[in-house]
């Protein structure tokens, strides 16, 4: 027995209510439980519990020997002074405690609810509950879908909250560099966030060419360092030695930029340009983004294509065996929506305060078919198919932040499990 199990099962009520008695043998009635304690103190607080005659409002501490109060000092601790209940699987000190009525509870827990927890921790599968996700009703996986969502998004709001401070509450720069991570994808992520960090969002403000946003966005990125034969990096390397002295601009280490096993679509110089088409046709993005819950409305904000040189080149001066425009993909818009666009209209609304908007949010990925990765795949090819972007994204979330780490018991998927 482990004391996170026990917790869980009081929690839960995972017990036979009848004929609970203390170690002196008096009646115990479970009114109310308490609410589950994950800070310091008591586990459970303002249970309330009828002992005999006597109805008793306080917390409740549980362990697994009765011996453990004192193993951890609780006698010592004025934290405890309000308990009215210690709860034990087992009572291996039959002294007890002074004033505090013990109850043993193994003897009122079903074995199945604990052989059931243990052919989940001891299965080889990665979801462990994979053979028996079939008797989950659908209800119940779609309120813990939603549920999980909104936790990704939260979790983002905790990763995003530096760069937040950073624009000094300015949601605008905030999304303007989430955008350029996200132009990064998962492979150049980090070196598109520390180029968008490298310029000051309001040089882009002030308006120009095209040729100057490409210029200072390439030369920032450490790639118009050397020598070029082609007129068009020629153009960007004059118009960023000017922009770098106007602005005190620092350019960034270019070997931060990984092109190996990468498609050619997906090279940083594509991701660039486009990111540049991007900036130069909607430089207030966020204003029109942050009102638009339809994706028919998103997707022509988003659709941009490089500009003409990078139609037959996917790097400076090596001209490329066939002529293609390089116009961001649909998949590739997607993925932008699923991980900036509605999770930043999410956490912006919650700011807001608006719980409308929040829902629309995340509606929004309702109407985008699922990802395609590992981890679907695994929920794939155990029963459990991914509808849309909304069950992707928290079936992800499901699998890294429960699953992997054999968080069953918070889980609802677990909980339904052992209450069977």
């Amino acid at each position: 027995m482990q004391e996170k199990l026990l917790q869980f099962i009081w929690r839960y009520s995972l017990y036979n209510p009848a004929r609970l008695e203390t170690a002196d043998g008096e009646t115990v009635t479970v009114i109310h439980p308490g609410t589950y304690n994950t800070n310091a103190g008591p586990d459970f607080l303002e249970a309330k519990i009828k002992v005999a005659d006597t109805i008793l409002a306080g917390h409740v501490e549980l362990h697994v020997n009765n011996s453990d109060w004192a193993k951890h000092g609780h006698q010592n601790d004025a934290a405890y002074k309000n308990v009215i209940l210690h709860v034990v699987y087992r009572n291996d000190a039959p002294a007890g405690l002074k004033n505090i009525p013990i109850l043993e509870l193994s003897k009122h827990i079903p074995e199945t609810v604990l052989s059931k927890y243990d052919m989940l921790m001891t299965e080889v599968n990665p979801i462990l509950c994979a053979s028996q996700l079939h008797t989950i009703k659908d209800i119940t996986k779609e309120a813990w879908l939603s549920r999980l969502l909104a936790e990704r998004w939260e979790e983002k709001q905790l990763n995003w909250i530096n760069l937040l401070n950073k624009s000094k509450g300015d949601w605008r720069n905030m999304l303007y560099w989430r955008m350029a991570a996200n132009f990064g994808f998962k492979v150049n992520a980090d070196a598109f966030l520390q180029l968008a960090l490298s310029i000051p969002h309001n040089v882009f403000a002030k308006g120009g060419s095209l040729l100057q946003t490409e210029a200072i966005l390439f030369g920032q990125a450490g790639m118009l360092e050397g020598q070029f034969k082609d007129e068009y990096p020629n153009q960007l390397k004059k118009e960023y030695e000017y922009l770098k002295q106007k602005y005190q601009l620092t350019p960034m280490p270019v070997h931060l930029w990984k092109f190996l096993r990468l498609r050619p679509a997906n090279f940083p110089t594509i991701r660039i340009a486009q990111f540049a088409a991007l900036i130069h046709k909607s430089f207030h993005l966020f204003s029109q983004i942050v009102e638009k819950h339809n994706i028919k409305e998103i997707l022509p904000l988003l659709d941009v294509t490089a500009s003409e040189y990078w139609d037959n080149h996917y790097q400076f001066d090596e001209p490329a065996e066939r002529k293609q425009k390089k116009r961001l993909g649909t998949s590739s818009i997607h993925n932008i929506i699923i991980n900036t666009i509605a999770p930043v209209q999410f956490l912006y609304a919650a700011e807001q305060g608006t719980a409308r908007e929040q829902e629309l949010a995340l509606q929004l990925l309702d109407t985008i078919s699922a990802e395609k990765n590992a981890i679907i795949n695994l929920w794939n090819n155990n029963g459990w198919k991914a509808a849309n972007a909304g069950h992707s994204q928290a079936m992800i979330q499901l699998f890294n932040s429960y699953c992997s780490k054999k968080r069953c018991l918070e889980c609802s998927i677990g909980l339904s499990l052992l209450k069977q």
